[in-house]
């Protein structure tokens, strides 16, 4: 199939019609949030952290309501996110028909960018969203609604005062400090933590091994051999770009019996469980997001084939890494299965939810409450990630473990992966995103809203355009 635009005017077609859609609906909505300074700086409606998928959506679903979100990404331009940076499958996992973050507006869709570009006829055809697409449909995205994002931002330290939130930012001008009423975290999968690096790789020198989160040239393992821990989705991309880079052999060293099968996340992928899952009890909660958890989420087919068609992978099931020491220019890592000679390892172990890991979270780590602070499974059913997790508001604010101890802190909002528990999966993957902006975007109007009340009362009190002018009708005599 043929990805060269086949009507390059198509394009500009639909951008005039979202432009008419929009003006149709009379959005975005005007301003409405009273301006102010601090410091003699501006005081933003708004500051969002992150420039990806989940950034866009949340400042796109707050300029329909009318507030005025910027967002700062510490990536170059077009680059936010890990889609043109350290994901490395070939398409997206998601099925191509989910409208992502559209917010509603048909021309919104990747689907409507794709056949504006290439006709109806290719969409048929598509399997799946190529990965280096989707992040061109994210540029897009991000012009055709004017997004202000500030990008080669990086955020050092942010500050929760009573009635509002400093930044301490690093710019490629040098330090500056940004203020807004509210911020959000748009973070992505490591959104309160990082890479998960487990304790047998201490004290091996860190040209030895990635993270499979790492940015990292695959090249450099030509004539390699590789060991990549981990039988998930990241797992099978990064032993499959190693083998395509010419890899000497690669040996996936699996700590299960058996590959999981069946992705349970997929079984409550209804409107019900997106809207109903924030309402849930909390042992609800912590029930359905421990049970899917321990399933494990098993990696798409077409990243195993990916692997599996080279004669030089090779799979060990049941061999957890016990060891691992360097030997002269290689590293000797045992497992139950033997001892593997190899010149380098990629770790795919995840993420790990650990604000305190993070120095930009140093002010608020200590103080902000996780679920651990409150709760516990009845019986069973420990989960360190679940615990970690932060206790969320209604509208993915942070709350504070002991109550005054950190005033303004519930003015930051959680709209990354570590909301899961709290909110569903509504705050980075595809499928739910729009839902997720929308509750983030209406819960943030809201309180915006009600702290600046006596400023609004004095705008109705104020309010005197006439509709009615008093030529309209003779009294009688």
């Amino acid at each position: 199939m043929s990805t060269s635009p086949s009507s390059p005017s198509g394009l500009a077609a639909l951008e005039q019609r979202l432009a008419q859609d929009l003006a149709w609906l009379d959005l975005p909505a005007r301003r409405w949030v009273p301006p102010g300074t601090v410091n003699g700086e501006e005081l933003l409606d708004v500051a969002i952290i992150g420039g990806g998928m989940a950034g866009l959506a949340a400042a796109a679903a707050l300029a329909n309501l009318g507030v005025r979100a910027r967002i700062y990404d510490r990536a170059a331009e077009g680059f936010e996110g890990p889609w043109a940076t350290t994901a490395r499958m070939d398409t997206l996992r998601s099925p191509k028909q989910l409208t992502g973050p559209a917010l509603g507006f048909p021309a919104l869709t990747f689907r409507a960018w794709f056949e504006a570009q290439f006709g109806m006829t290719a969409w048929n055809e598509l399997d799946k969203i190529p990965r280096l697409q989707w992040m061109e449909y994210l540029r897009w995205y991000r012009a055709v609604l004017k997004i202000d994002v500030r990008n080669e931002h990086c955020v050092k330290d942010i500050i929760p005062h009573p009635d509002h939130v400093e930044l301490k930012m690093q710019a490629s001008s040098g330090a500056l400090p940004v203020y807004a009423r509210r911020v959000v975290l748009a973070t992505g999968r490591a959104g309160l933590g990082g890479a998960s690096v487990p304790g047998f790789i201490q004290g091996i020198p860190r040209e030895r091994w990635a993270h499979s989160s790492d940015a990292m040239d695959y090249s450099t393992l030509r004539g390699l051999r590789v060991g990549v821990v981990g039988a998930g989705a990241s797992a099978m991309d990064s032993a499959g770009t190693a083998l395509e880079n010419g890899a000497a052999s690669v040996d996936l060293l699996i700590r299960r019996g058996d590959i999981p099968r069946v992705n349970k996340g997929k079984g409550a992928g209804n409107p019900g469980f997106v809207q109903g899952y924030v309402d849930l009890p909390d042992e609800w909660k912590w029930r359905i997001r421990h049970y899917i958890n321990m399933q494990q989420v098993p990696p798409p087919r077409a990243s195993l084939l990916r692997v599996s068609q080279h004669a030089n992978a090779r799979f060990h099931l049941g061999a957890p890494v016990l060891r691992v020491q360097e030997e002269g220019r290689q590293l000797r890592v045992e497992t139950p299965h033997g001892i593997f000679q190899l010149d380098f390892l990629v770790l795919a172990t995840g993420f790990a939810i650990d604000s305190h890991s993070r120095p930009e979270y140093a002010t608020i780590a200590p103080r902000l409450r996780v679920w651990g602070d409150r709760y516990r499974p009845a019986e069973g059913g420990d989960d360190p990630e679940l615990r970690g997790s932060p206790d969320l508001g209604p509208s993915f604010e942070f709350q504070e473990k002991i109550p005054g101890a950190l005033p303004g802190l519930s003015r930051v909002h959680c709209f990354c992966y570590p909301a899961t528990l709290s909110h569903g999966t509504v705050s980075g993957d595809i499928p739910a995103i729009s839902d997720g902006a929308a509750r983030l975007s209406r819960g943030i109007a809201s309180l915006l809203y009600g702290e600046n009340i006596r400023e609004h009362y004095a705008e109705l009190l104020a309010f005197d355009e006439p509709e009615v002018f008093g030529d309209e009708w003779t009294p009688a005599g």
